[in-house]
């Protein structure tokens, strides 16, 4: 499966103010010392809910952006599926992020930057395209990738 870039997509304008929330709480995950990457799920042109990383924060090594946003979504809408959302993330989904979205049914996902060593959509085991995966998302990528790859690279680079 090859995902599609954001010019692919013809990301729209609120795309982009999706996208720019994502990075919005990735900023505010570096400034609790957390990896920052953001997550935002919209249904039917409205923010459902946000999430950043906060693994260290809860000692939790699943407490990813992603899974952050879901749970919070699936609390909202009281169900735990999430048909016609969509989730725009700052980096491409690990592999267990990349099931948590197949297993909530998320119709479409929007991230930034792509994970050549962790990413588990175009990178790594590639969950959406096993023969296992019973969901895969429209997947979009290269939205907001360039601020999203600056923001983790200056995040590590102070750390080393």
């Amino acid at each position: 499966m090859r995902a599609k870039s954001g010019s692919e997509a013809g990301a729209k304008t609120a795309g982009a103010t999706f996208m720019e929330q994502a990075l919005e709480q990735a900023r505010a995950a570096a400034a609790r010392g957390e990896v920052p990457i953001g997550a935002v799920i919209v249904k039917d042109g409205r923010v459902l809910a946000t999430g950043r990383n906060r693994t260290r924060e809860g000692n939790d090594p699943t407490a990813h952006a992603e899974i952050v946003a879901i749970r919070a979504a699936c609390a909202a809408l009281g169900d735990e599926r999430l048909p016609g959302c969509d989730l725009y993330v700052t980096l491409e989904p690990c592999a267990m992020c990349a099931a948590a979205i197949s297993f909530a049914r998320i119709r479409r996902l929007y991230y930034g930057a792509t994970d050549p060593k962790g990413g588990g959509v175009e990178h790594g085991g590639r969950f959406y395209a096993q023969a296992t995966c019973h969901h895969a998302p429209e997947v979009y990528s290269g939205i907001g990738e360039v601020e999203a790859g600056e923001m983790l690279r200056a995040f590590f680079r102070e750390r080393r």
